[in-house]
């Protein structure tokens, strides 16, 4: 079975403040029927990138049966990851992509991984804003969960 997730992340411009991230889940099932299923929260303590992974993560730990699923995003970060290699140094070594990125990174990356271990993913990137319009609808998402009263604490490795 396809399964296509669209993800997004939004920090709302404040690496100290509120963050959220947006998710959605297509797949047809075997009687040829569309299914759509959103995922939405926010976070205190975040950074836009760590948005971008919960966003993944929370849509692969979606699935409940191994699949073959394409995974849009508009981050560069987290498709290049991917296609590129860059993860294996990260987790294994702890390494920060840049001075900005904060350490406890590495363990949304280990998340990721075991996340889609059983699956047969790609990573495809969709320019952002002008894009794909089930990525928009990710944003809106992801900003409607940064923008809550009801946040949640991130606590990953603290």
């Amino acid at each position: 079975m396809l399964v296509r997730i669209y993800t997004d992340g939004s920090a709302r411009g404040n690496p100290d403040g509120p963050g959220g991230y947006g998710c959605i889940l297509h797949y047809t099932d075997s009687r040829g029927n569309l299914h759509e299923r959103e995922y939405s929260a926010g976070y205190r303590k975040t950074t836009n990138n760590r948005m971008e992974l919960m966003a993944a993560i929370v849509g692969l730990e979606a699935l409940t049966k191994p699949c073959e699923v394409e995974l849009y995003s508009d981050s560069q970060y987290l498709v290049n990851a991917f296609n590129l290699g860059w993860i294996d140094g990260w987790v294994k070594k702890g390494w920060k992509r840049s001075k900005n990125e904060p350490v406890k990174n590495t363990d949304l990356w280990k998340r990721l991984l075991k996340a889609k271990e059983p699956h047969r993913v790609k990573f495809i990137w969709v320019k952002g804003h002008d894009g794909h319009e089930m990525n928009e609808r990710c944003d809106a998402l992801a900003t409607g969960a940064a923008d809550g009263t009801e946040l949640l604490e991130d606590t990953i490795n603290e």
